[in-house]
């Protein structure tokens, strides 16, 4: 899912990591000193679970944990995204150095979507976990698609992106599990103590 160097078309790279730097900047300023512990946390998760890879169907995927990461932190999982991807890029080149910004926004919108899924109810938690994992890998693979077929790299990633879909699914269910962990121990979450899930 990540976008190397040269594929997108260098300004709007720059452009995209300007937004970046600067929407970073802007939520650093919003960070209490009790966040910090939870977001480094996060931030090694996201970057751990890169490092396992699944082969299917002649290309292999991993996990990203996205929208688990956006349930977790809000709008402060933008930030954790581009450290990780930046730690991602640099040890195993993962994405790019130039493109990290464009990175960071395709699955940062994903883990900002899981957090609005997540923030919609409070009813039917189960499901509202499975569909926060499920957009936090659905929406950066189809931005990422999209940004293929418009730098002319070919429709071919629209395969790809499909098969996305499956790694949705298993994130939903490895966020509904954590969530239930969470919720059992008393871990984060205390609006929703008490709830049935």
């Amino acid at each position: 899912m990540h976008i190397a160097d040269g594929i997108v078309a260098t300004e709007i790279c720059i452009a995209a990591d300007i937004l970046v730097l600067g929407t970073v900047y802007a939520l650093s300023r919003k960070v209490e000193n009790e966040d910090i512990p939870r977001m480094g946390l996060t931030g090694a998760a996201l970057f751990a679970v890169s490092l396992i890879h699944f082969p299917l169907a002649g290309t292999s995927l991993h996990l990203g944990l996205f929208g688990l990461a956006g349930l977790l932190l809000g709008f402060k999982v933008i930030p954790v995204v581009l450290a990780a991807l930046i730690l991602q890029a640099l040890i195993f080149q993962h994405g790019g150095l130039l493109s990290v910004g464009l990175n960071t926004i395709n699955m940062g919108l994903g883990a900002l979507a899981g957090w609005l899924v997540w923030k919609s109810g409070k009813r039917f938690m189960t499901l509202r976990a499975f569909a926060v994992g499920l957009v936090g890998v659905i929406i950066p693979a189809g931005l990422m698609a999209v940004e293929f077929e418009l730098s002319g790299y070919g429709k071919g990633i629209y395969y790809i992106a499909g098969l996305y879909l499956l790694a949705g699914i298993v994130e939903g269910v490895i966020t509904s599990a954590a969530v239930a962990f969470f919720i059992k121990f008393n871990i984060g979450f205390p609006e929703v103590y008490g709830h049935e899930i």
